[in-house]
């Protein structure tokens, strides 16, 4: 009781009025604070971490300019294996992308959501939103525009109702609705951006059926391919008419 020590202890008195010394939780809890305010240093936190598994699946790179200059960061919705890949993660990622290939300039985003399905292949606004939100103000300054190419019925009413409320004003005002390939190239020259195959073809499907945009298959089975017989017997039996009247 009489002895005293010169290291400074904080105490925190839990239920069982047990005094116990905090500072490792203290120390923890500072470390927690420090990282998050120098995240923002890429070089700093992200160099030695190996990203060779998403570099891979190439479903986030750089590619050429737009017509106004602006550096283009390709996104392929469909590459993206969300089950697998936390958001912190992807979070650490794209700001290594942005830092070590993007480190001045303005920049767009061209996102292609082609049959991308929502267990498989999105993180979920929410996680997105984050991501934007954690990003430091310049890097927010350089994104001048996202295109987004194809976009599904889901998430034209999700960001129509709920766009102003749950994103930032910059960046809601930043999306570019893309429905056809062939506006792209009013903004883009064609051979700036990759386009994968299966976005391709599922712009030609749209091209011809114009009402899945909607969400509407208007024909499922195909059956507007299917010769009508009807209409076929139909004129053969006009045929047969004809001849017994001529006999």
């Amino acid at each position: 009781m009489g002895s005293s020590s010169n290291d400074d202890f904080s105490v925190v008195v839990l239920a069982s009025d047990l005094g116990i010394d905090a500072r490792p939780f203290l120390l923890n809890q500072d470390t927690e604070i420090e990282d998050q305010d120098n995240w923002h240093d890429c070089s700093q936190d992200f160099s030695d971490e190996d990203f060779y598994d998403l570099e891979f699946l190439q479903f986030f790179c750089l590619q050429g300019s737009d017509k106004s200059g602006n550096r283009i960061l390709r996104i392929v919705g469909k590459y993206f294996p969300a089950p697998v890949v936390s958001g912190e993660r992807l979070k650490r990622y794209i700001y290594h992308k942005i830092c070590s290939e993007l480190p001045e300039g303005p920049f767009c985003i061209v996102y292609m959501h082609s049959t991308v399905q929502k267990e498989d292949n999105s993180p979920g606004v929410t996680i997105l939103r984050w991501i934007y939100e954690e990003l430091p103000p310049e890097i927010k300054d350089r994104l001048q525009v996202i295109y987004f190419i194809h976009p599904g019925l889901r998430s034209r009413l999700v960001f129509a109702t709920l766009g102003r409320f749950f994103l930032s004003g910059g960046l809601y005002w930043k999306i570019k609705y893309i429905s056809r390939l062939q506006y792209l190239w009013e903004d883009i020259k064609k051979g700036e951006v990759e386009i994968p195959e299966f976005v391709q073809n599922h712009d030609d499907v749209l091209e011809h059926r114009p009402l899945t945009d909607y969400g509407i298959e208007p024909d499922p089975l195909h059956l507007t391919e299917v010769p009508n017989t009807a209409y076929s017997l139909g004129r053969y039996e006009e045929r047969l008419t004809s001849r017994e009247f001529m006999s």
